[in-house]
């Protein structure tokens, strides 16, 4: 099934399109659509561009792994480098990592499926490494509470300037945005307050300016201009149709902005950031790489939401049609 709904993929990704998806030349390019080869790694929840690695993302699997982070270079999109973090409890739902000014990496552990259950979650801390290799390393665990009561949640963002922590929260009735302290201290709760209504997500990323922040869920994505801590005007933004659609990260650069997903040898794929060249900037309902658009232009230049959802609907239908015809003939 597995190879099936890959190639269904490719043939919606065409027919909405008429391109094929972006892929990394055959001489390894950095940070252009790739493949996780590593079999272990197979719910990556979250992505994280490295500051001091060209072309390697930062990944972990979901949950029941244990305190390990892959370091996977977009050239051959095999994994370089497994961390094993130290000095932590025995990690619970892992769903996001992020890179923080003080080139310190933050690892998640926010999640929680029975949907507040658990009256604290964890942010994990520690260096990223000056070099690619397995280690095992101390990092700092946080306590984190919410001053509205205890949520689940996918997002972690590291704010790139100002190094404070966002996490977004993931309700049936929507999200919020939630805060934390100026600093993160260890031994005592981490008190994150809502400071902003969200859609339903299952990541984010800060542009490298942190001018702008992008919030995605299965089959949309929305772009937020972001100051002073607050969210600012909003629009919808061009994201991939894939399996289970489960993180992004800009690349390091800001020219781009990396999607990807769980399931054995998933794909991250690439989309381009309107102007590249490090700014940052929110990709455009139309941005290229090789994705598919969550919606069409309205007129004032923004993605219309029933467009978009009418989008996602049509992508699943397709996939559904072609798996179908595919059962026949076997």
């Amino acid at each position: 099934m597995r190879s099936l709904l890959t190639v269904s993929t490719a043939a919606v990704l065409l027919f909405l399109t008429g391109t094929a998806p972006a892929v990394a030349d055959d001489g390894g390019e950095a940070d252009r659509t790739f493949t996780i080869e590593d079999s272990r790694i197979t719910e990556s929840s979250g992505l994280a561009a490295s500051r001091i690695h060209p072309g390697v993302y930062w990944t972990h699997n979901d949950s029941e792994d244990g305190p390990y982070v892959y370091a996977v270079d977009s050239r051959t999109g095999k994994t370089v480098a497994t961390i094993t973090m130290k000095g932590v409890g025995e990690p619970r739902d892992v769903e996001a990592i992020s890179i923080g000014p003080d080139g310190n990496l933050y690892v998640g552990d926010i999640g929680d499926n029975l949907d507040g259950s658990w009256d604290h979650v964890w942010i994990y801390r520690f260096p990223e490494p000056e070099k690619l290799a397995d280690a095992t390393v101390r990092a700092t665990q946080f306590d984190v509470t919410y001053a509205d009561g205890a949520r689940n949640a996918e997002a972690m963002m590291v704010h790139p300037r100002t190094g404070r922590v966002y996490i977004a929260s993931k309700n049936e009735d929507g999200g919020g945005l939630y805060e934390g302290p100026e600093k993160l201290t260890a031994g005592r709760d981490n008190v994150f307050r809502r400071v902003g209504e969200v859609p339903w997500v299952t990541d984010g990323a800060f542009s490298p300016d942190g001018k702008n922040l992008v919030l995605r869920s299965y089959f949309s994505a929305r772009g937020y201009a972001f100051g002073n801590g607050r969210l600012g005007a909003d629009q919808a933004v061009s994201v991939p149709f894939q399996g289970q659609s489960e993180s992004v990260t800009y690349t390091a650069d800001g020219s781009a902005m990396m999607f990807g997903s769980e399931g054995e040898r998933s794909e991250v794929v690439r989309v381009e950031v309107p102007g590249g060249g490090g700014s940052g900037g929110t990709p455009s309902p139309n941005g290229g790489g090789g994705g598919t658009s969550s919606g069409d232009d309205g007129e004032d230049g923004v993605a219309s939401k029933g467009t978009a959802t009418g989008g996602a609907v049509a992508v699943v239908v397709i996939v559904l049609a072609l798996i179908a015809a595919r059962r026949r003939r076997g």
